[in-house]
């Protein structure tokens, strides 16, 4: 089954302007959920849309509200929204260019494959992913995706092009704040050597195949098992708890960098399951 463009419209570049198609490059893994459960009873809790003082309303009756102050909406119908002009809904014009290294990756959201809308948009689709390729740049531009206006990046991948969206800069938290207190030191050269070692031994290409998720697979197992014992019992397994994080758990710093760098490497297994 052919999948779904995310966003149809047209990429613009001064007087040119290539319709193409947005698709997502994600999609959700073995993700876990659950389900809120009346114990008593075994059945499923439901949720009903409920007023202050009236109880219980039909979903034909609710509309949306910006709170102003406190209690005092003002109600917008979902056709106001609608018809707020924004030239970003159909187009998204490349304002500017430069170069990716140039973008903290703390701004980067998500990412969306981007391709011609058909033969005639593709000689003039090519010509910018080439130039944006030979250039070495990201272009930049506004575009407007499900009620939300979001600054976006364009580069290359592979014969299409990818685009990802960005943080505001009001999104983002700066991290000096948070790292205030770390003392402005240099460490020692022998742990610092001992630890560039370590790190040039476990170094690998990127292969994101060579990871799992971990909790899934347990919580699977788990739901498994409660399943064929059919019992309410709780099934509590033990695990080894890491170390003492406060630092109680102190370590010879020196004597475990060495003792890792002279550990000889496992063999690499066929899956690097992730945490979650």
């Amino acid at each position: 089954m052919a999948a779904r463009a995310y966003w149809q419209g047209q990429i613009r570049l001064a007087l040119v302007s290539i319709p193409v198609e947005i698709y997502t490059a994600t999609k959700s893994g073995a993700k876990i959920s659950f389900n809120q459960i009346h114990e008593p009873s075994g059945k499923r809790i439901s949720y009903e849309k409920t007023v202050p003082g009236i109880g219980p309303v039909d979903r034909d009756d609710i509309i949306r509200g910006y709170e102003i102050s406190k209690g005092e909406y003002v109600l917008l119908e979902d056709e106001e929204i609608e018809a707020v002009k924004l030239e970003s809904k159909r187009t998204l014009e490349l304002v500017q260019f430069v170069d990716f290294c140039e973008i903290d990756p703390l701004y980067f959201e998500k990412p969306y494959y981007v391709a011609p809308k058909d033969e005639l948009a593709e000689e003039a689709f090519i010509v910018l992913r080439e130039a944006l390729r030979k250039s070495k740049k990201v272009a930049l531009g506004q575009l407007a995706m499900r009620g939300k206006e979001k600054l976006v990046a364009l580069k290359p991948c592979g014969k299409g092009l990818l685009l990802e969206t960005l943080r505001y800069a009001d999104e983002v938290r700066k991290g000096q704040s948070f790292f205030s207190d770390i003392e402005d030191t240099k460490p020692k050269k022998e742990l610092l050597d001992l630890a560039t070692t370590l790190i040039d031994q476990k170094s690998a290409p990127f292969d994101a195949s060579e990871f799992e998720d971990r909790y899934a697979d347990a919580l699977k197992k788990l739901i498994d098992k409660k399943a064929k014992s059919k019992s309410k019992k709780a099934i509590i397994e033990d695990v080894d708890e890491p170390g003492d994080a406060s630092g109680s758990n102190v370590i010879d710093l020196m004597a475990a960098l060495k003792k890792s760098v002279d550990d000889k490497p496992a063999k690499k297994s066929s899956k690097r399951k992730k945490s979650a």
